[in-house]
């Protein structure tokens, strides 16, 4: 996910030659005949077109696009009118172009990092209940981790060419930075990705609260994800290149939650409740130049949840449920057939 080199001046001259659009053709319609995938996410209004292991990421009204994560090039506009997206044939013809050429280097996600949240002298959320007569405290960091390890081993024995990566594999205390640093200085190859997974359990005042849910990071949250060099210290590109990658990590942060939150629905079933994705600033996320989610996998607070959290067959669900999503995204993301077009 590194952006190559671009001149300022060669954007400009794009843009000074272009053509005001008609916009009059329905992009998920067409994009269904033309066979091509369509991920669109109505928060951040940007999206996602895949097609014959390319991938183009674009923004309502902006002319902008990103071309597999590296490259940028101009094109007319796509519009968004009545909740539906419209383009032009100048925008397909460019699209289909660009999907049509061979790729020299394959996408591939070279490294997952796995956080288990808290530890050490931080325990977390943490409750006790009496379990068999015997008082036991049930604590956020341990959960974390036997979730994480257990992750561990199962991409480490799916990917053993990937980097498998805990922040932690003992109950130790990591700060927030020196979780993120990890994150941020894993070396991998070109054209490779990260991926930031944080394992978490919630807790509430109100015990009847329950179930799990997955967090992104908000759309409206503002980060640098770019190397100042990529751009030739050209702050004018520099703004326009981060953004348009820091929304491609955006939507690629959903799309995992989502992948995720398919997995553990169909692993817990009626055990708990699926809350949902949703969007918040946590700082392991904010802070990981790549896509990264937060995942809660249930709530201390509440006494029939709490069981379940200590419960080693109730956990070996779940991490198999965050796995499926994980690989699904990473087959997705590898170019394969299994992308799931989303309206």
């Amino acid at each position: 996910m590194k952006a190559k080199k671009i001149s300022l001046l060669f954007i400009l001259s794009l843009i000074c030659n272009l053509i005001f659009a008609i916009n009059d053709i329905a992009l998920l319609e067409k994009s269904k005949t033309n066979g091509m995938s369509l991920y669109w996410d109505s928060l951040s209004e940007c999206g996602i077109l895949e097609k014959n292991g390319h991938q183009l990421s674009f923004r309502n009204g902006e002319s902008l696009v990103l071309l597999d994560s590296v490259k940028m090039a101009i094109t007319d506009a796509p519009e968004l009118k009545n909740n539906q997206l419209y383009v032009s044939n100048k925008f397909l013809s460019d699209a289909e172009e660009f999907f049509n050429q061979k790729s020299e280097v394959p996408f591939k996600v070279g490294a997952i990092l796995i956080d288990a949240g808290h530890g050490g002298k931080d325990p977390g959320a943490l409750k006790t209940y009496k379990i068999n007569g015997k008082d036991v405290t049930i604590r956020e960091k341990d959960i974390n981790l036997k979730v994480a390890k257990m992750l561990y081993e199962r991409l480490h024995a799916a990917y053993p060419q990937k980097q498998i990566i805990l922040t932690r594999s003992t109950d130790v205390f990591l700060t927030l930075g020196e979780r993120t640093d990890i994150a941020n200085n894993v070396k991998v190859g070109e054209n490779e990705a990260v991926l930031f997974i944080s394992i978490h359990v919630n807790s509430s005042l109100n015990k009847s609260s329950s179930g799990y849910e997955v967090w992104y990071l908000s759309p409206g949250y503002r980060r640098t994800v770019l190397d100042k060099s990529a751009v030739d210290n050209d702050k004018n590109l520099f703004t326009i290149m981060n953004s348009m990658l820091e929304e491609e990590y955006t939507t690629e942060s959903i799309m995992i939650a989502k992948f995720i939150m398919d997995g553990l629905q169909a692993q817990i079933g009626k055990e708990s409740t699926a809350r949902g994705i949703r969007a918040e600033e946590w700082f392991v996320v904010k802070n990981s130049n790549m896509p990264a989610v937060l995942i809660e996998l249930g709530f201390v607070s509440n006494q029939k949840e709490a069981l379940l959290l200590n419960d080693e067959k109730y956990l070996k669900k779940a991490t198999l449920g965050i796995y499926n999503g994980i690989t699904a995204f990473v087959t997705h993301f590898e170019r394969s057939q299994g992308f799931t077009s989303v309206k």
